[in-house]
């Protein structure tokens, strides 16, 4: 672990490699697990803006679970996440052609209906980020859904901070970023 400014940040993200590698899993980030995705206070008024651009693009198990529980929902332990499609599949999530989970958020986005990408808890996956009083800490989640993800990051060799590098500017803006690319540089010196 290591410090920049506000943050404490998992050696992991500089050391281990990712791609998401959609064709293998399938999207599975998505669809399992117990809890929706992570939301942040603003992005829950984001939703309730965007909801009406966003809502065409779902499947109606998605509407139904939205007008069911809410555009989110708060955890047992208190946090902010999107609802869920009876326990499994996020109330977001779509399917293409290829039986592939997408994010209608992100395909409306695609389409430049809404100006907003996606949660950002998803955006930088495998990256999870714990907000704290004094800090954030910042670390890679192993899951064994992302084991192709982890193979192909390998084979391109292309780290997690390389990988979500749009998202983590997003989260904590281009200087952090440029100090983060610092720290690799020294980390990953032999």
């Amino acid at each position: 672990m290591f410090q920049l400014g506000k943050t404490i940040v998992s050696e992991d993200i500089l050391k281990k490699d990712f791609v998401c590698n959609l064709s293998a899993c399938k999207g599975a980030c998505c669809i399992d697990g117990d809890a929706g995705a992570p939301l942040e206070e603003e992005e829950t008024r984001i939703l309730e803006a965007i909801y009406p651009r966003v809502k065409p693009l779902l499947r109606q198990e998605g509407i139904t679970a939205i007008e069911q529980q809410g555009l989110y929902v708060r955890s047992d332990d208190g946090e902010l996440e999107t609802p869920l499609i009876d326990g499994a599949d996020c109330a977001f999530v779509v399917f293409d052609d290829q039986n592939v989970a997408l994010c209608a958020i992100e395909q409306a986005y695609n389409k430049g209906e809404i100006s907003w990408k996606k949660p950002v808890s998803c955006h930088l996956y495998p990256i999870r980020v714990k907000d704290y009083t004094e800090f954030s800490a910042v670390n890679y989640h192993r899951w064994q859904v992302c084991d192709d993800a982890c193979t192909l990051g390998e084979a391109l060799k292309i780290p997690v901070y390389q990988f979500v590098k749009e998202a983590l500017i997003r989260k904590f803006g281009p200087d952090w970023y440029a100090e983060l690319e610092k720290a690799a540089t020294s980390f990953l010196q032999p």
